[in-house]
C-alpha cells in the first residue's frame, strides 16, 4: 500500500505524518519551528525519510500565501523570517529525489475533511484554522479555491474586522487574525493581566468573570467572521480546525449563541474531525494517488 509523508508547517511547530491510501496515520511527530525554516525543514524530512524509506512522495501544507503550481511560498508574515519567496517544491525535490506538492495549510485541512472527515459528499465548504494565526480554506463545487496571482486566495485572517484596530504582523490594522487566533487569545489574556494559557482560559471561564469576558469577546468576533464568510460563499458547512479548536467543547455553545444573532441563514458549524491531524492528512492528500 502506498505511503506518503504529510508535513504541516504552522507558525510555531511542524508536524510530520506517514499516511497510507486509507488515510491511516502510520507514524507521527511534531517539532518546534525554527529560523531559518527551510534548512531545518529539509534536515528533518531527510531524517524521517532515512528511517521510512518506503515513502513515495511528500505533501506540504504551510502558513502564508502559496503558489501551488510552482510549490512556492509567495509571502509569509513575520511569524518566521525568511520563508517568503521560498521555492519549497524545487528545493525539497532536489534534496530528496521525491515528488513534492505544496499548498496553504488551511486548504489542506479542507482536503482532509472533504475526503475523510466532516465535509464528505459536500460541495461548498469553508474551513477556518485557528492556530498561531487565522487561516482559511474553501472547497467550491468540490475543488480547492487556492492560489491567485499573489497566492493569497482565502486568506481570511487578513480581512479587516476592526478598522484602525490592533496592528497585524502584515503591517495593517484590525485584521481578523488579530482577534480570532491563538495569538489573539494570548494578547487578550495579557491585556487583562491574567497569568494563564488559552486552554486554561476556556477552562476557567465558568468561574472567572475576567476569563469569561475574554471568551465572550473571542466568540463574538469569530461569529462576525463566519457571518461575513457566509454572505460571500453561502457554504453548506463551516469547519473549524487548528490548535484552538481542541478546546472547542468549552466555547462552542457560546459561539452558537452569537451566531444566532448574525447569520443570514442557518449554517452547520463543525469542529475538524481530525483536529490537529487534519493538516498532515490534507498535505498527504496532495500526493496520494487516487
Amino acid at each position: 500500500m502506498e505511503k506518503v509523508l504529510g508535513v504541516d508547517i504552522g507558525g510555531t511547530e511542524i508536524r510530520f505524518g506517514i499516511i497510507n491510501t486509507n488515510g491511516q496515520i502510520l507514524y507521527e511527530e511534531k517539532i518546534l519551528a525554527r529560523d531559518p525554516l527551510y534548512p531545518y525543514l529539509e534536515e528533518n524530512v531527510l531524517r524521517i525519510l532515512a528511517a521510512q524509506q518506503e515513502v513515495r512522495a511528500i505533501g506540504v501544507g504551510t502558513h502564508g500565501f502559496v503558489d501551488p503550481e510552482r510549490g512556492k511560498v509567495i509571502y509569509s508574515p513575520r511569524i518566521l523570517s525568511g520563508w517568503s519567496n521560498t521555492p519549497v517544491k524545487e528545493w525539497l525535490e532536489k534534496a530528496t529525489g521525491k515528488h513534492v506538492e505544496v499548498e496553504n495549510d488551511a486548504n489542506v485541512v479542507a482536503l482532509a475533511e472533504a475526503n475523510f472527515g466532516a465535509a464528505q459528499r459536500l460541495n461548498r465548504v469553508v474551513v477556518l484554522t485557528l492556530g498561531t494565526g487565522l487561516g482559511g480554506g474553501v472547497l467550491w463545487d468540490g475543488k480547492l479555491l487556492s492560489g491567485g496571482p499573489n497566492g493569497g486566495a482565502a486568506e481570511f485572517g487578513h480581512m479587516t474586522l476592526y478598522p484602525n484596530g490592533v496592528k497585524c504582523i502584515c503591517g495593517r490594522l484590525g485584521c481578523s487574525g488579530m482577534y480570532v487566533s491563538g495569538t489573539a487569545l494570548q494578547r487578550r489574556i495579557k491585556e487583562a493581566g491574567l497569568s494563564i494559557t488559552p486552554p486554561e482560559l476556556f477552562g476557567n471561564a465558568s468561574m472567572d468573570p475576567h476569563a469569561k469576558k475574554i471568551v465572550e469577546e473571542f466568540t463574538t468576533d469569530l461569529a462576525l467572521v463566519i457571518s461575513n464568510l457566509q454572505a460571500i460563499f453561502d457554504m453548506e458547512m463551516l469547519i473549524i480546525g487548528g490548535g484552538v479548536s481542541e478546546a472547542a467543547d468549552l466555547w462552542m455553545d457560546s459561539l452558537q449563541q452569537k451566531l444566532e444573532t448574525v447569520l443570514l441563514n442557518p449554517l452547520e458549524v463543525e469542529v475538524a474531525r481530525f483536529k490537529n491531524d487534519a493538516g498532515i492528512l490534507g498535505a498527504a492528500l496532495l500526493v496520494l494517488e487516487e
